[in-house]
């Protein structure tokens, strides 16, 4: 399927691995151009490169910028008025407790799962009504839906996030700007390598039995791929996902056991 995006200059937040390398991957190979994002200027140099081997014929570039620093947004901004697909993205905060949620962590929270991506869409989306073309497509967490407490801080910024991004879907829709969220569970990324590495030093577990105990709790079995992943990215931000906006799609295995 020819999902109508080539030329197409696409953002893609904190994607210099793990999720956002995998959605910037998929939007690559469907045409767009791909602009990579994150702190580290060497890395991003790196995984630049090793996309244009992969893809020869992508039109790929990058930005080094801590998308929590509105100066550094600032950027991103001078550099790239006009985009025509945003992909937002950031590390969450570790997991903790009520007692680690200070109001600095909370707001620490905010300002990386939050705030950032809300203001590159402020920045973004006019522009994108005005050429009546638009995609924006936010990577939260399958616990927006179903919390965990661990990960509670992570988990309500993500929220605020597909809360506030409800509210503006609504009123751009009309002019073929949709926004949706992605929400992953146990995909296959150095985020998972954290936490496994986090279950051996408290279980006293081998890496392999920290990953087969973490991919038993998917109803698959197994952990999610980055390719499906950066696929169902892709295609929400084709030219056929215009009437897809509002929209929680949850890549978990399966495993959310509500109805809605």
């Amino acid at each position: 399927m020819d999902l109508g995006i080539s030329g197409r200059l696409a953002f893609v937040c904190a994607s210099s691995q793990g999720l956002g390398l995998a959605c910037a991957t998929a939007l690559a190979r469907e045409g767009a151009h791909v602009v990579l994002n994150g702190r580290d200027g060497e890395k991003l140099a790196r995984v630049t490169g090793d996309l244009r081997a992969e893809l020869p014929d992508a039109k790929v570039d990058f930005i080094a910028a801590d998308l929590t620093k509105p100066e550094e947004r600032a950027a991103i901004l001078a550099r790239f008025p006009e985009v025509d697909i945003l992909v937002t993205n950031n590390a969450g905060p570790p997991p903790g407790a009520l007692a680690d949620w200070d109001e600095a962590a909370l707001l620490s929270a905010m300002g990386a799962n939050m705030i950032p991506a809300v203001q590159l869409i402020r920045a973004w989306v006019p522009g994108m009504q005005a050429r009546r073309f638009g995609r924006i497509v936010n990577i939260t967490s399958a616990m927006v839906k179903a919390p965990h407490y661990m990960m509670g801080l992570s988990t309500s910024a993500r929220a605020g996030l597909t809360a506030i991004c409800k509210a503006i879907s609504r009123d751009v829709v009309a002019d073929n700007v949709t926004i949706n969220n992605i929400l992953p569970e146990r995909i296959d990324t150095p985020r998972q390598e954290f936490m496994a590495q986090r279950l051996m030093a408290r279980e006293g577990i081998t890496r392999d039995e920290a990953r087969a105990r973490a991919s038993s709790t998917i109803a698959a079995k197994r952990f999610g791929l980055p390719g499906e992943f950066g696929d169902a990215c892709a295609f929400l931000c084709s030219a056929q996902a215009g009437f897809i906006s509002g929209q929680n799609l949850q890549l978990d295995g399966g495993s959310y056991e509500g109805l809605v």
